[in-house]
């Protein structure tokens, strides 16, 4: 599979993120909608571990899957105690 159809599949992604955090106004569709931008990069990066052949891009997109689930944690958490 060549790198260019993760690449158009994870701008389409972060191009729909950013546009959903541009336009939406509710905090729970927001923190959706940065998820859907984190899981983009996610995506580039591991197209170009498989093109490039080695595990650094999968590394840090665990690292970037962590980053994720706790911002997530701590954003619900917000807004829970605020509404």
């Amino acid at each position: 599979m060549n790198i260019a159809w993760f690449l158009i599949v994870s701008a389409l992604m972060f191009s729909l993120g950013a546009v959903g955090v541009m336009i939406r106004r509710n905090p729970l569709v927001i923190l959706l909608c940065l998820e859907l931008m984190l899981n983009a990069g996610n995506l580039a990066l591991l197209g170009f571990s498989r093109m490039w052949g080695d595990g650094d891009g999968q590394i840090f997109a665990v690292i970037v899957m962590v980053v994720a689930a706790c911002e997530v944690a701590i954003g619900l958490g917000i807004i829970v105690a605020l509404y």
